[in-house]
């Protein structure tokens, strides 16, 4: 009966659609359909265009006013186009009226972060909590999809088939959240479980914005192969190793990448996926330092540590991808002294906002790895002395 067809197929053109609303620049739009064509890329699709369009607020019917959509409806019907992608969340109505003057599939940033999600999942716990996802996005939309079986006007004779379809499908997708729910929690307890097993050991999680480098730092630090690629969301499972510096051990996981506009009801799936980081001791907060926009990564990490209530935990800031920073930044011509004093009041400036607190690395190039060790390993002895002081074999 209910007919989901929204994934997307390998290569499929694309253009993305942005709104410039009053709280925002034209910049900050410009940069979150740079992510969403990253994301649109990841998925399989090949961006041939944007749009974007000045309004004080959302057209309630199509999302953009009737000439934007006009003129996206030209420029598909000249070049031959699979879907288009809204960088924001709509509505049933809006992606049916969408779709019923542009003729192609029509999907928003939910939906492409929950195919991206669906086709990471790996274990029984992350297929579950997508698919929770999946049918908690598509709930609420499901009067506006089905419209277009819905008799038009009002009084007798209005109740056509639509409305027996929605219905019939609204309570087979509420049941299937209430079984999907009762088996997440299932696992979840054998998560909690395996998680208490672990013993007394000091636990670290990684966290970061996605696609910064976390899983490759997990690589080296661990000495274990953990996948990792240039996508975004190269991994939804959290995966956990134990590693001994000096004698003295810790647990290390690696957790899924936050991202800015991340689906709530996605957030509230992943929730015990998350858990690792609410039950950690340390944090190790990595950041891509050559990504144009690092800050506004760190400041989204942040506001969703906050959400986790986990933002006072101890954190070493990781700014990673040193290499790339200097390739990106430095030109071949610049002096030496020139360079060493940038990276001098860069490091300065970020040893200052985090109280001493960060490294900058390379993981790709192992570059100032041995630093990072040490201050993991610092921070966990003073882990293990406050909680087990007892345990003095693991402090020396």
């Amino acid at each position: 009966m209910l007919d989901r067809t929204n994934n997307i197929a390998k290569e499929e053109k694309a253009v993305l659609v942005g709104v410039i609303q009053k709280e925002q620049t034209e910049q900050q739009v410009t940069e979150y359909l740079d992510e969403l064509s990253f994301l649109a890329e990841t998925a399989g699709a090949i961006t041939l265009r944007r749009f974007t369009q000045k309004l004080p607020h959302p057209d309630s019917r199509t999302f953009v006013g009737k000439g934007k959509l006009e003129e996206i409806k030209t420029y598909i019907t000249v070049h031959p186009t699979d879907l288009v992608i809204f960088d924001d969340e709509l509505t049933g109505a809006q992606i049916n009226n969408i779709q019923s003057e542009l003729k192609v599939k029509v999907i928003d940033r939910s939906d492409l972060i929950l195919d991206i999600f669906a086709r990471r999942a790996r274990t029984a716990q992350a297929r579950v909590q997508v698919e929770l996802a999946q049918y908690q996005y598509l709930l609420p939309r499901l009067r506006g999809m089905w419209k277009h079986l819905e008799r038009q006007g009002g009084g007798i004779g209005s109740r056509g088939p639509g409305e027996t379809e929605i219905e019939t499908d609204r309570r087979i997708i509420k049941e299937k959240i209430s079984l999907l729910r009762r088996r997440l929690t299932e696992i979840d307890k054998q998560s909690f479980t395996q998680r208490k097993d672990r013993g007394e050991f000091i636990r670290v999680a990684l966290v970061g914005y996605t696609n910064v480098g976390k899983s490759t730092l997990m690589n080296i630090l661990s000495k274990s192969e953990v996948f990792a690629e240039n996508k975004l969301f190269a991994t939804l499972d959290t995966t956990t190793r134990k590693i001994v510096y000096e004698n003295t051990p810790f647990l290390l996981s690696d957790t899924v990448g936050f991202i800015r506009k991340l689906p709530h009801h996605l957030v509230e799936s992943f929730k015990s996926t998350l858990d690792e980081v609410r039950e950690s001791d340390i944090l190790l907060h990595v950041v891509d330092i050559a990504h144009p926009q690092y800050e506004d990564h760190i400041r989204v990490v942040n506001k969703t540590l906050q959400e986790l209530n986990a933002s006072e935990k101890p954190c070493i800031t990781v700014f990673n991808k040193m290499d790339l920073y200097e390739e990106r930044y430095f030109d071949k011509w610049l002096d030496d002294s020139v360079k060493e004093q940038i990276l001098s009041e860069l490091r300065a400036r970020w040893q200052n906002e985090t109280g001493g607190n960060c490294v900058f690395v390379s993981a790709t190039e192992r570059r100032n790895i041995d630093q990072l060790r040490a201050d993991i390993l610092g921070k966990v002895r003073e882990s293990y002395q406050v909680r087990y002081p007892y345990k003095t074999e693991y402090l020396y």
